[in-house]
């Protein structure tokens, strides 16, 4: 209860950052700061373009828009078709049956107060549903929560005003990267987990849905570092990429109202919440949906905004035959190297 209580309170007042560290353990957390960053290594190019149309389908296309920093432009890979943009398109096109127009506004380095001039270029294309994957380099930069956390609000709600369905994919947690050391990587877990909280109560409040990232590669990274990652060691890889949009892609669909099949029932720690209950559990709970819900035809109860929690990384996808420009681009599920079933399967 304390935890939910600290975390609505950054969503809507601030908080956060050095704070919770005394002078001395300050100076030794900035030092390691600077380490870690130049121990990351700088791509020689930047990501390539995924700018196009996907999937060899007839009829109305759907536009679809890509906001944020580096994650979300596909930093550390080398081919259009290997960004989270173009896997979300192709994928996207796949379940609408139905062409995608993927524009691509992210740039590498943005923080949330970077947000305007993308959004500003997005509006211009009017998006039916907007993608936004930002908050790393807020921690990273030690931007306050509550500077973060508006910026981003100022964002969706732009975003939702020209019509567009926003799914926000939450701040990664960085307590999993490997050039980040100890006690950094404590704080920054910490620090990462609070931000992704505080971003899914203020933009299910603005009228999105989130899904939580977390430590989603965090495993994956222990056993393969060299597969899921890039060779910065920060940044994921192609496959790390796939794993990131196979978790967002089930509500980027859900959020424009169309599923391929009906939900599955829920899973033990699925269900309705509390707004600031459910941000808490999906910061700590990577692949983790939030979007609002009603109860009893009632949207606020006595603890708030009523939402719905649901987690998705147990969805495998099947596999697409989309195409950008006419090339053909690998389904999620080849990228992954799942299974690939001949529908959408719930393990």
């Amino acid at each position: 209860m304390d935890r939910t209580r600290h975390v609505a309170k950054l969503a809507a007042y601030g908080g956060g950052g050095l704070v919770f560290a005394g002078a001395l353990v300050t100076g030794v957390l900035l030092g390691q700061a600077v380490m870690a960053r130049n121990s990351i290594q700088r791509a020689e190019a930047p990501p390539p373009r995924s700018d196009g149309r996907y999937g060899r389908y007839a009829g109305r296309s759907v536009t679809l828009a890509f906001l944020g920093d580096s994650s979300a432009a596909g930093y550390g890979v080398h081919q259009a078709r290997e960004t989270p943009s173009a896997l979300i398109g192709a994928g996207l096109a796949d379940r609408l049956r139905c062409p995608v127009e993927v524009r691509c506004f992210a740039v590498p380095g943005a923080t949330s107060s970077m947000l305007a001039p993308q959004v500003e270029a997005a509006v211009e294309a009017k998006p039916d549903i907007s993608v936004i994957l930002i908050g790393g380099n807020d921690v990273t930069h030690r931007v306050s929560t509550p500077v973060a956390v508006r910026h981003l609000v100022s964002a969706v709600r732009a975003l939702r005003g020209v019509g567009s369905r926003v799914v926000v994919g939450t701040c990664p947690d960085l307590g999993t990267i490997e050039p980040i050391q100890q006690p950094l990587r404590w704080f920054a877990r910490r620090w990462s987990r609070d931000l992704a909280a505080a971003q899914t109560i203020a933009v299910v409040e603005a009228g999105g849905a989130t899904v939580s990232l977390g430590d989603l590669l965090g495993p994956a990274f222990a056993a393969e570092p060299s597969r899921m990652f890039s060779a910065d060691r920060f940044h994921p890889s192609a496959d790390g990429y796939a794993a990131a949009a196979a978790a967002l892609l089930p509500t980027v669909a859900a959020v424009l109202g169309e599923e391929p099949e009906p939900r599955p029932s829920l899973l033990r720690g699925e269900g309705v919440r509390a707004l600031p209950q459910a941000a808490v559990e999906a910061a700590g709970r990577a692949g983790t949906e939030v979007s609002g819900a009603t109860v009893a035809g009632r949207e606020r109860g006595p603890a708030g905004r009523w939402v719905q929690l649901r987690n998705r990384v147990r969805q495998a996808i099947r596999p697409a035959d989309p195409a950008v420009n006419g090339a053909a681009v690998p389904s999620m599920a080849e990228r992954v190297g799942t299974r690939q079933p001949s529908t959408v399967e719930h393990a």
